[in-house]
């Protein structure tokens, strides 16, 4: 089971990625928006998408936008590409964590330069 639930996460986040990069035309949808993870329900009733975006706060949250908007057309686009007895309910969580990684790693160079 627990290879199965992993094969359709990996379909999850390669068919998303697909439809939000080709599928959905949207110009809210300005940034660069990566799928950084799916977490799906024992049962594939459930998919939690997380993603982020690259770009300013105002693209984030138009982005966020688009999203929410386009979410039963994506849950739609990926029943019909991915052949799975019931197509799991998609619930898009933003993630920030690439973000504050990068701040982390910025602030360590500064340190190892001497500015701080």
């Amino acid at each position: 089971m627990q290879k199965r639930n992993e094969k359709v996460r990996k379909m999850l986040m390669k068919e998303i990625a697909d439809i939000l990069q080709r599928d959905i035309r949207d110009s809210r949808i300005s940034g660069v928006v990566s799928i950084l993870d799916v977490e799906v329900s024992h049962d594939n009733s459930y998919a939690k998408v997380y993603y982020s975006v690259f770009g300013d706060d105002e693209q984030k949250e138009k982005t966020k936008e688009a999203i929410v908007k386009h979410t039963p057309k994506i849950r739609y686009e990926v029943g019909k590409r991915i052949r799975l007895r019931l197509t799991p309910e998609l619930r898009f969580i933003y993630d920030d964590s690439i973000e504050r990684g990068s701040k982390i790693h910025e602030i360590i160079e500064k340190i190892s330069r001497g500015e701080l």
